[in-house]
């Protein structure tokens, strides 16, 4: 049976990746957010389509490119925040079974945080291509 220490010992480790969820979890708001502005405003663009000229269809071109970017970079972020799920369930699961976990631990921290980086640099990629439609 495990002891009260050892579960508020388990429990001090899985709030670091509890908040980090909760970060992920704002991130995915503010992408979500930007998806939706990127599909509204191709619906504009699409519904007025008989009076569509070169700079529209322009404009479509980048809300293409652009959402396709936004779809990467949530799917990635998401996919980061279920391993960090996973993680947590197995710093838990550690405690309760005679197997060591440090090793998949670690190994689904450095996957989770990858996964991170590359949404967020897909976030960064769609951010920067949103700079294509403003004529400066």
């Amino acid at each position: 049976m495990i002891e009260f220490t050892e579960i508020a010992t388990v429990i001090q480790l899985a709030v670091a990746p509890a908040f980090l969820l909760t970060g992920i979890g704002a991130i995915l708001a503010v992408m979500s957010t930007r998806l939706s502005r990127i599909v509204d405003r191709y619906r504009i663009l699409k519904e007025g389509s008989k009076k569509l000229n070169k700079e529209h269809k322009k404009e479509i071109e980048f809300l293409i490119k652009r959402s396709k970017w936004t779809h990467w970079a949530i799917a990635l972020t998401t996919v980061s925040a279920l391993l960090i799920c996973v993680l947590i369930a197995m710093i838990f699961i550690a405690t309760e079974v005679l197997f060591n976990f440090d090793q998949l631990i670690t190994i689904l921290f450095i996957l989770a945080m990858a996964f991170l980086i590359f949404g967020l640099l897909s976030f960064l990629k769609e951010v920067d291509l949103s700079k294509g439609v403003i004529n400066v």
